[in-house]
């Protein structure tokens, strides 16, 4: 898939929203409409600050299933994606925490979400929450069976995992993906996390690198702790989160910039 048709750009910044804890989450807070105002005021936020585009996530919901979320996460991030999207004028993704890319497939096709993101869409992986397959045979018969032309974006080697086997991955792989990938028809490819090696680690920070400096002169306000650099290939680099990871603890508008991605490079 060509960034540039999606995005308008080879290599977008993607403003990630972590959504307060949802309905039958261990911190669900009993407030719906306290969710969605936060998630108003980060996209609000982050499309000012000029990203290209914005993925909205149950990232407060941990600890997370490894596979299907209750219907009523479904619900929710339905009609939080559906708000998202009505505020701003890029496009908009989804990623349902731990693995459920059928339940994002359904979200993005209802609410008109351009892309959703996969952490394990292929291989195994072991996790947190015990041994994630991936199953690329039903979610592109899904997207098939919906119609629709939603986007998939599958991490490679994802973070807080590790693969059952050692696969052969370099970075030219990346450029030119393997036959699995191709197989797996999958759109975009992103590598994330320790696991990657120490080549296509160094390829990641390089093109970071590259990219903070074409984009230093236009970005002036994204959150800190929301950013989510994606580079051309499908090769991305995360921001530290520290203490955001707690949710009643937002990051002010005003703690904003690209020195996140100055402090990861050393």
């Amino acid at each position: 898939m060509d960034l540039i048709s999606l995005f308008d750009t080879p290599k977008p910044v993607i403003g990630v929203i972590h959504l307060l804890p949802l309905p039958t989450s261990p911190r669900w807070g009993s407030s719906l409409k306290e969710v969605i105002n936060r998630a108003e005021q980060e996209a609000t936020a982050l499309a000012a600050g000029g990203v290209q585009g914005i993925i909205v996530e149950n990232f407060f919901d941990a600890p997370f299933t490894k596979d299907r979320v209750d219907p009523a996460v479904v619900s929710a991030m339905s009609l939080i994606v559906h708000r998202v999207k009505q505020m701003v004028g890029i496009p908009v993704g989804i990623n349902v925490l731990r693995n459920d890319g059928h339940s994002a497939m359904a979200i993005a096709s209802c609410v008109g979400a351009q892309f959703i993101r996969v952490n394990v869409l292929m291989g195994v992986m072991a996790t947190d929450q015990g041994m994630i397959e991936g199953d690329a045979y039903k979610l592109l018969r899904y997207r098939r069976e919906l119609g629709t032309d939603v986007k998939i974006f599958a991490d490679v080697l994802v973070k807080h995992a590790q693969p059952i086997s050692v696969p052969k991955i370099s970075a030219a792989g990346i450029v030119n993906p393997p036959l699995h990938a191709r197989r797996a028809e999958v759109d975009v490819l992103g590598i994330v996390g320790h696991t990657a090696s120490g080549e296509i680690r160094r390829g990641c920070i390089d093109r970071a690198a590259e990219a903070e400096k074409q984009r230093s002169e236009t970005i002036q306000e994204v959150p800190q702790r929301l950013m989510q650099l994606r580079i051309q290939d499908g090769k991305s680099v995360n921001p530290p989160v520290g203490r955001a990871r707690h949710p009643a603890k937002q990051v002010p508008v005003s703690r904003i910039g690209s020195l996140w991605i100055r402090n990861r490079l050393g």
